[in-house]
């Protein structure tokens, strides 16, 4: 296994080797493969993680936090500087991987069933409060063209997590053939249990590889980690509080334990994959549903995290290994969007069915091959709600290094100033508002995403006519 820092130099290397829209290789192994010289119906292994931060695996940056699992798979795939999860909280981008569609046109766009805030200024509009069983699955384009298909963990798309109101909405509904639902744990369980589910997930998991080795597959592992409460095996948490660092705000010696459990089982799956020799017809990717829980453990370098705009909220990690396709060592710097995974599976295996309506997503096959980048302008996203760990309801857009937000209800930053504006590229934690600097080009911005806004069919909040003041809990902090 490659460690570490033999890691970061064949990164470095390939790093600096050169840039193809957006993305570097070392230029020996660059790949010329068009669409038709795909490999045929490839297995699909993906991995979605819970509430796990851009910058808490060690091929992003830490070195606190241990993932060297994830780092060989980085290591032998591409990585993604600059993608995102379509929504700062989990079951919207849920919605948005399975269907490729923007929340806001699915009106999904708020975890379900969201919370209640009475007193507020605005009132959150009546958004979607699961995923309707007539939208056509990322499983079921899968199944059309005889796919076995699982999804073993979180799901987070039904009307009510647990049955038997759930039922009628799991995932089995959804054209995934095996399935179990998992929850994430109570506050008083024995942490040295299987708390999270990660060993009944893996299980079931393995044993599907198993089972199915011999025919293609789609394999939906969700993992309850990282999400809170906050619970880690003693010795585990006891190894990160020796750690240095262990107090810095970015560190958690929990959510270090809970990480390196979560990388294990990451472990096992690749290395069932070597064992039944799938390696090289089984395409990887490893995604996070939004950014990690800042009151946690900091995003550091990004700002924020869940269930806000900023950075921190809602940039993601992201891995693929596709042996033959994707370049070992290599590094996509191309802003990409949890919208695009539907898309991007429609091209490679050609099902015998078609989304119902428009789909937003791009597919990612001309950047994963190095031939051509997404024929899109800008991300957007728009979240119209109130949450516990939120500064307020907003919309973003990211357009080239700029991201503009709008703040939808004024007491944020006051009735005159419901714009920031970030270039990322030379201020990523968001700190300098170019607002004042670049009138225009937050003009631009703002007409694109209200035109987008009108676009989707976008929600929007309006006016509480029992809003109380004294019960407020917003604006939660001065910006």
């Amino acid at each position: 296994m490659m460690n570490r820092r033999e890691f970061l130099q064949t990164v470095g290397s390939a790093a600096a080797a050169f840039t193809l829209h957006g993305c570097s290789s070392q230029p020996p192994l660059r790949n010329t493969k068009g669409r038709d010289s795909l490999p045929h119906r490839p297995n699909v292994l993906f991995i979605l993680a819970d509430d796990l931060g851009w910058s808490q695996i060690g091929c992003y940056g830490t070195d606190y936090y241990e993932t060297p699992h994830l780092d060989r798979l980085a290591a032998h795939g591409m990585k993604f500087t600059d993608a995102y999860a379509a929504c700062p909280v989990c079951s919207p981008t849920r919605a948005s991987i399975m269907t490729g569609k923007y929340p806001a046109r699915l009106h999904l766009t708020d975890y379900i069933a969201g919370g209640n805030f009475p007193h507020e200024k605005y009132l959150i509009p009546p958004w979607q409060k699961f995923l309707p069983l007539e939208e056509i699955t990322l499983a079921e384009l899968f199944q059309s063209v005889g796919y076995a298909t699982a999804s073993y963990g979180k799901w987070h798309l039904s009307i009510a997590k647990k049955p038997l109101k759930s039922l009628p909405y799991n995932p089995d509904k959804q054209g995934f053939e095996d399935h179990i639902v998992t929850y994430k744990p109570s506050s008083k369980q024995n942490p040295e249990t299987d708390t999270h589910n990660v060993e009944l997930i893996t299980q079931k998991s393995l044993a599907f590889l198993e089972k199915n080795q011999d025919k293609p597959f789609f394999l939906y592992v969700t993992h309850n980690l990282i999400h809170n409460p906050l619970k880690g095996k003693k010795k585990r948490v006891a190894k990160f509080q020796n750690k240095p660092n262990s107090d810095r705000p970015e560190n958690n010696p929990i959510l270090g334990a809970m990480i390196e459990e979560l990388d294990t089982s990451v472990g096992r799956l690749l290395g069932k994959l070597e064992e039944l020799e799938l390696v090289e017809n089984t395409i990887v990717i490893f995604f996070s549903d939004n950014g990690g829980l800042e009151k946690d453990a900091r995003q550091t370098p990004l700002r924020s995290g869940k269930a806000n705009l900023y950075e921190g909220g809602i940039r993601v990690p992201f891995i693929v290994r596709w042996p033959g396709v994707v370049l070992p060592g290599s590094i996509c710097r191309e802003p990409v969007i949890s919208v695009d995974f539907f898309a991007t599976f429609q091209e490679i295996i050609r099902p015998k069915i078609r989304p119902r309506g428009r789909i937003d997503g791009e597919s990612l096959v001309g950047v994963w091959t190095q031939r051509g980048s997404p024929n899109r302008e800008a991300l957007y996203f728009h979240y119209p709600h109130y949450h516990s760990s939120s500064l307020g309801p907003c919309s973003a857009v990211r357009a080239g290094d700029y991201k503009l937000i709008e703040w939808l209800d004024e007491r944020i930053r006051g009735e005159e100033n419901p714009l920031e504006l970030y270039n990322l590229k030379e201020d990523l934690g968001e700190t300098n508002n170019l607002c004042g600097k670049l009138p225009q080009k937050a003009n631009e911005l703002q007409g694109r995403l209200e035109a987008w806004r009108q676009d989707v069919g976008a929600q929007m909040l309006t006016r509480n006519p029992n809003f109380n003041p004294e019960k407020s809990r917003w604006p939660k902090a001065k910006m």
